[in-house]
């Protein structure tokens, strides 16, 4: 790694030179410890992994022996227990709440579907509400260290490998992790490629710079780890789908501090303009992804409808919508999120029930707009009880296509009861959009949003109107 120390803006050349060589230094051994990090993880484990492994947990009882208190931290982290104590905005107390007990509106609920949810989870074997969190031998270290590419998890084995890989083989060559192994879950959330997060996909793995301008470049020093940076296997970054705010984030700042555009307006922007929305100008634009699911007409005797290729009807998961470079829905954050929690009351009038919604406004200094995918559709909820339900669809809704039976059931895994009567509400979602970042040269320019057809709805946005027309305080300045 070249390191380039440049002078700091000061004129007093002593004190610039005195903080100069103190900062180089802070950079060198930084550059040592991800040399040593790199290194250590890349070790050769064939002198020690040598098998034979037929199981995942064979594999991983190996790891133990010399990786202990590493599977120990993991069992910490959200990728392991899909759920953590969060305070969540409107709530005295704090809630616990992730994949493991939240909903959406693609899949629903893991609660009686997880063989089916679970093929995603870092662990082997979270078949039903039994699961063990506490044994480590069934945590898959394989799914994020592995680097031959051959490693896959079966759709609805519960978490375990696809049937006939050679364990022993991909765990010999165990390393670091990649955007692949990362990308083998998160790139196909929702249950397929570029279906829920409209800004990771498997495009990813490999992208040009126009792509991506982080992801996009050679070597391993730009994947996923270099923001997501990882200590004792706690691992920071957090979609609105699961999170209200709390807990280790990522954000461009970490990197990008200060003013980076030697640029005075274009920094005074930052004051009110996240870096996302200027340098994300669309997202899915590799891959179309999904923007409505109506659940409602899911197990009607119809034709399969496809758009290019992509069903916009199944007897499964009903009717569709999907969209290609999409511009972003634009609204205030500030670092928390509303979110519904199963059994919280609904008004069945309303037109829309939303399950995330950023927080924040015009009056925050701390809220900035960013840039939001919106997923919307239709599904299920309890007339009488008047809360969502979850219904059972792997091996359940999906074999019979009887929707009350499939919701007592699913319900029957949960704490909440079911009256026997159901309808479908329009629900929403937002997720907050992070990647796929452009290049500086094809970032938005003033009039993508100072002009008649700017992308910005600037009295939704709490202003008069566009700040330049209206002859109010610049944007920068609220």
């Amino acid at each position: 790694m070249s390191i380039s120390c440049q002078p700091l803006a000061t004129d007093n050349r002593q004190t610039r030179a005195g903080t100069l060589i103190p900062l180089c230094i802070l950079l060198l051994v930084w550059s040592s410890l991800l040399w040593l990090a790199s290194a250590q993880a890349s070790v050769d484990h064939s002198r020690w992994l040598k098998g034979p492994y037929s199981t995942g947990p064979d594999v991983t009882r190996a790891c133990l022996a010399c990786h202990q208190r590493q599977a120990e931290d993991f069992s910490q982290d959200a990728h392991w227990n899909w759920i953590e104590e969060q305070e969540l905005a409107g709530h005295r107390e704090w809630v616990a709440m992730g994949k493991r007990n939240l909903l959406n509106n693609f899949c629903i609920g893991v609660p009686s579907n997880w063989p089916r949810c679970t093929s995603c989870h870092a662990g082997y074997g979270w078949e039903d509400e039994s699961f063990d969190f506490s044994k480590l031998e069934n945590i898959d270290c394989l799914v994020c260290h592995d680097t031959t590419g051959d490693y896959r998890k079966a759709p609805t084995g519960a978490g375990h490998p696809e049937p006939g890989l050679d364990l022993t083989a991909i765990a010999r060559k165990v390393g670091r992790t990649s955007r692949i192994s990362c990308g083998s879950c998160h790139f196909f959330g929702g249950g397929g490629d570029h279906v829920k997060h409209g800004d990771l996909d498997s495009s990813l793995a490999n992208p040009r710079r126009s792509q991506d301008v982080h992801m996009g470049v050679d070597g391993p020093d730009m994947s996923c780890q270099f923001c997501h940076q990882t200590r004792y296997h706690e691992i920071p970054g957090q979609a609105m789908s699961v999170s209200g705010g709390e807990g280790l984030r990522v954000e461009c700042g970490g990197c990008h501090r200060g003013t980076p555009h030697d640029d005075a307006t274009l920094d005074r922007h930052s004051r009110s303009v996240a870096c996302q929305t200027c340098h994300i100008p669309s997202f899915a634009n590799s891959f179309p992804t999904k923007v409505w699911q109506d659940w409602s007409h899911a197990g009607e005797e119809r034709t399969l409808q496809q758009g290019e290729g992509i069903p916009t009807f199944t007897k499964n998961q009903g009717e569709m919508r999907w969209e290609q470079s999409v511009i972003p829905t634009y609204a205030w954050y500030n670092g928390q999120s509303a979110r519904y929690l199963p059994g919280d009351r609904i008004e069945p009038a309303q037109p829309v029930l939303e399950l995330t919604r950023p927080l924040g406004d015009i009056t925050q200094e701390e809220a900035r707009i960013h840039p939001f995918k919106v997923m919307e559709g239709k599904q299920p909820f309890d007339v009488e009880n008047r809360y969502l339900v979850i219904p059972k669809l792997y091996r359940g809704f999906w074999e019979h296509y009887d929707w009350d039976r499939a919701i007592r059931e699913g319900m029957s895994k949960t704490d909440l009861d079911y009256s026997g009567r159901y309808d479908f509400i329009h629900t929403r979602m937002y997720w907050r959009i992070n990647h796929m970042v452009v290049p500086k040269e094809a970032a938005l320019q003033c009039d993508d949003c100072h002009s008649e057809s700017g992308r910005l709805d600037w009295k939704a946005l709490g202003y008069p109107g566009d700040p330049i027309d209206t002859g109010s305080r610049t944007l920068q300045g609220r």
